[in-house]
């Protein structure tokens, strides 16, 4: 194997919650000051994942403010926490797409 022929690293899915502020064109409700979006980024790991959600979520539009890192599956599961089907549906959808799936937006309203 040659140096250019590294072998890859696994990729992991991340569950992140991403607080964003407003910009226009956003898509939010009128009347929102801004938005929580739970999403589920795969990435070799946590930093990447967030690299690549914000990243994501600025050419939708968005304005990303903040991001929080929650966890693969595994390190969820190892907490405590039942993942129920549908959301590990969507872990895995973004796991064989090698992307990023917002699969909840709460708009935040003063």
């Amino acid at each position: 194997m040659t140096e250019d022929q590294k072998p890859r690293r696994p990729q992991n899915v991340y569950t992140l919650v991403v607080e964003v502020g407003r910009k226009a064109g956003d898509g939010l409700p009128d009347k929102a000051t801004g938005a929580a979006l739970l999403c589920y980024a795969s990435g070799v790991d946590e930093a990447e994942a967030v690299r690549e959600t914000v990243a994501i979520l600025k050419q939708a539009d968005l304005a990303p403010l903040d991001v929080t890192g929650h966890g693969t599956k595994a390190e969820r599961e190892e907490d405590g926490e039942v993942i129920a089907e549908d959301e590990a549906e969507l872990m895995q959808r973004a796991a064989d797409e090698n992307s990023v799936i917002v699969a909840q937006v709460t708009p935040f309203f003063d």
